[in-house]
């Protein structure tokens, strides 16, 4: 038991460390679009680009976790993100910020991978929900940690600065990974074709799921504390306080979820889980100023984004448990298509309209659309 809980203590510090890369950019779009001159639809890309690339290494970042083990895979990606944290804190225009936001995006992806299957290769079947749950409100922690902490390392030692400590975070966890994390002893499973997996249904619902719940999140993530600003009229150390809970909730119902998901059919608990996210996308399409109305959305939409997770990695990795990397990776990539595409159209929306009122009435119909499509998981 003591050897669980280690890896699962090394598997949530480097959830922590490499999600940190998915927002930290967020909280200072304002001072860089000064800094490089450029648009709320191109801080939109930013988020596009790390997660571009993030997507893009999700199945071939499996395959390698499956090939050669969640550990060995999961420290090299990280190194990966270091250099990426580091390039970025000394970029001179836009086009660096991208770049190097684009580079670690092949990090944080197969990072994101390699962990979870680490885990499924770490864990009996009997913990494995509740330790992808943990897994899960790690990656929250780390991209809620950096709404919160980026604007206050901005504000004593400049936006460089605060890159700089998102990128001494991955070193010492890297270094943490590298002397503490154990090594699974593989089990051996009948051989599944790729093209098998990719071809089942069931798995791209799960995908789809995972578009309105962690593809939903870090999209409003990506534009919350800007919400705060422009409507609310908060300064930018507020607004990234109060924004960071939308993904911070998630360190509690990640967890929640994956208890719930050893005692509940998957179908309910999703079901459950995108109703409340469709609450949540109304009440801050019509929140206007009111400060009252925004918590209420930012607080139902942790708590909904975050109840599936557990319950969606578990049963990928359970279908597939000879490559559950490759599942796993099919379905975040799928979740991953809605920040690719949500990010930058929230921007756009908001640069059309004035206002984020449109932005989230789509985002509320969107959920309301996987909600129905979620009526077919099998349970």
């Amino acid at each position: 038991m003591r050897e669980r809980r280690l890896e699962l203590a090394c598997a949530c510090a480097a959830a922590f460390a490499f999600s940190s890369n998915y927002t930290n950019h967020a909280p200072l779009a304002a001072l860089l679009m000064r800094q490089f001159a450029f648009t709320q639809a191109m801080a939109g890309l930013l988020t596009t680009g790390i997660f571009m690339t993030h997507a893009a290494m999700q199945i071939p970042g499996g395959h390698l976790a499956d090939r050669f083990g969640g550990r060995r895979v999961l420290a090299w990606a990280l190194a990966v993100v270091c250099v990426g944290n580091v390039g970025i804190a000394y970029a001179g225009s836009y086009g660096a910020l991208l770049f190097w936001k684009v580079l670690a995006g092949f990090g944080t992806g197969t990072c994101f991978v390699a962990g979870a299957r680490y885990l499924a290769q770490a864990m009996p079947p009997s913990l494995l929900a509740r330790a992808q749950g943990y897994y899960g409100g790690s990656v929250l922690l780390g991209s809620g940690f950096v709404i919160y902490a980026v604007p206050r390392a901005a504000d004593s030692f400049g936006w460089s600065g605060a890159f700089l400590m998102t990128a001494l975070v991955a070193i010492a966890v890297l270094v943490f990974w590298l002397a503490a994390a154990p090594a699974p002893q593989p089990a051996a499973h009948p051989p599944v074709s790729l093209l098998s997996l990719l071809g089942h249904r069931q798995l791209w619902l799960l995908g789809s799921v995972q578009m309105a719940s962690f593809g939903l999140v870090i999209v409003i993530g990506s534009w919350i504390t800007q919400l705060l600003r422009v409507q609310a009229g908060m300064s930018t150390a507020a607004a990234g306080g109060l924004g960071s809970l939308v993904l911070l909730i998630g360190i509690a119902s990640r967890p929640l979820g994956g208890a719930l998901a050893r005692d509940l059919p998957v179908r309910p608990l999703v079901a459950a889980s995108l109703a409340i996210n469709v609450v949540g996308c109304v009440l801050l399409a019509w929140a206007g100023s009111s400060v009252g109305w925004m918590v209420g959305g930012i607080v139902l939409l942790g708590i909904g984004c975050g109840l599936p997770y557990a319950a969606l990695f578990n049963r990928a990795a359970l279908l597939f448990p000879g490559r559950a990397g490759a599942a796993m990776g099919l379905v975040n990539m799928l979740g991953i298509v809605m920040i690719l595409v949500g990010a930058p159209a929230v921007g756009t929306i908001a640069d059309w309209t004035g206002n984020f009122h449109a932005a989230f009435v789509s985002l509320a119909a969107f959920s309301a659309a996987v909600l129905l499509a979620a009526l077919f998981i099998r349970d």
